[in-house]
């Protein structure tokens, strides 16, 4: 008995999609990178760039930092990818699970200390400050939030936007920015839980991935977010965005990439974390108003674009380690009492 006349059709067409992705991976100048999204941090940019100057391709890919180390611990038997670039969290615990391999970039002598594994299991390329990027047209009218405890308005009810902080790297961020400024620490997440739930009332918007073209749109008027992607809408999309670091604090925090264990294509992703690291490399990184671990690199027409030092002043580091150390028990948290 044929239970679905279509199968054999569908079979057919499955298994040639995988011949075609079996093939395109193992190909000598493709180079599987997991979360490495073109609207995110002008990856479009250095992954055209690296195409241009070693001739290796890498595939663009939408995955969060959660996404991607969820897949590669589910392909640990059989790696798909050869790197991959999470916020630091992801990185302590990708090594803690034996996922990737030890590689010192050309460069990794002028990483300074704290920003890069003593082994070389992972390299930070740059870095981001939490805030609050507003389209401030979407608003219409209504006043640029100043503070996190603005949000808690009613007058901002269906505008604000967080990305998921029980899944995506800067959602995490997020929570832990809000947290650490009303009081908590990375030992008491009560004063950041409570302020989701108060937020809840407002009904935010909390997608998965990387929602920058949502924001530009008008869609979700408010987004908790990174300083880069609000200065790349304002000067390179021309779009009237404003970042703010709340009036509380926020932090700042890295991201970093790694080679994965007895990944197939590992002498080619090692020329891609070199040319990441290189002059060039994290001058793309600067041009899109990104930190870059080597702080050599920033133009000064790039850094005039960022806000004054004084903001930034209310941006603090914290305990990396530690914040990895607690993230699966925030996001348990987080999903029992929020969600």
């Amino acid at each position: 008995m044929r239970l679905f006349p279509g199968l054999p059709r569908i079979l057919q067409t499955i298994a040639a999609g995988a011949a075609l992705v079996a093939s395109f991976s193992v190909s000598a100048q493709n180079v599987i990178c997991y979360n490495c999204p073109p609207e995110w941090a002008d990856w479009a940019t250095q992954i055209k760039t690296i195409k241009e100057k070693t001739g290796i391709t890498v595939p663009p890919d939408n995955k969060n930092s959660g996404q991607a180390l969820a897949q590669i611990m589910a392909e640990k038997a059989s790696p798909v990818a050869d790197f991959t670039y999470v916020g630091v969290t992801f990185g302590i615990e990708a090594k803690k699970n034996d996922i990737i391999t030890p590689y010192k970039p050309t460069g990794w002598n002028d990483v300074p200390a704290g920003l890069k594994d003593p082994e070389g299991y992972w390299t930070t390329i740059h870095s981001g400050t939490m805030g609050l990027m507003v389209n401030v047209d979407a608003l219409k009218g209504k006043p640029v939030p100043r503070s996190w405890q603005d949000l808690l308005k009613p007058e901002y009810k269906g505008l604000i936007g967080y990305l998921d902080p029980a899944s995506a790297f800067v959602g995490y961020v997020g929570a832990v920015a809000v947290n650490q400024a009303l009081g908590g620490t990375l030992d008491n997440f009560t004063p950041g839980i409570n302020f989701f739930k108060s937020l809840q009332k407002n009904h935010p918007i909390v997608p998965k991935q990387t929602s920058y073209a949502r924001l530009l749109s008008g869609e979700i008027p408010i987004l908790f977010g990174y300083d880069f992607d609000a200065y790349r809408a304002k000067y390179k999309d021309k779009a009237n965005v404003a970042f703010v670091i709340p009036a509380e604090g926020t932090v700042t925090v890295p991201y970093v990439v790694s080679l994965v264990k007895n990944g197939p294509n590992q002498a080619n992703a090692k020329k891609v974390l070199d040319f990441l690291l290189s002059n060039e490399g994290q001058a793309i990184w600067a041009n899109a108003y990104l930190r870059p671990v080597r702080a050599s690199a920033i133009s000064k027409e790039a850094e005039a674009r960022f806000l004054p030092a004084a903001e930034y002043a209310r941006a603090k580091s914290v305990d990396y380690g530690k914040m990895a150390d607690v993230q699966r028990q925030f996001s348990e948290r987080y999903l029992a009492e929020v969600k």
